[in-house]
């Protein structure tokens, strides 16, 4: 049996948007593809769930404006974000 992989954060807390986040389909009064939360984008975790089949925890974040299901990749805490430099290639 495979470990369930336990989550980075937890309930409450505070975190921003690591990278922009689009509607991926989830939000239907909002059109596919578009821009929801941009990079910096403060939010708070309201639920901490899992997916068994992948084992990865997921995230519910409320951004003030939608609550947005959230990969650990996909959000930080605040004082862990660093904005990208425009027109700059990495």
């Amino acid at each position: 049996m495979i470990d369930q992989r336990l989550p980075r954060y937890e309930w409450g807390q505070e975190v921003v948007a690591a990278t922009d986040l689009y509607n991926d389909g989830s939000l239907p009064d909002v059109p596919e593809d578009q821009l929801v939360v941009a990079a910096g984008g403060p939010g708070e975790i309201v639920q901490v769930g899992h997916h068994g089949e992948a084992n990865i925890p997921l995230y519910m974040v409320d951004f003030g404006i939608v609550v947005l299901g959230c990969l650990e990749e996909e959000i930080v805490p605040p004082g862990l974000y660093v904005p990208e430099a425009e027109g700059v290639a990495a």
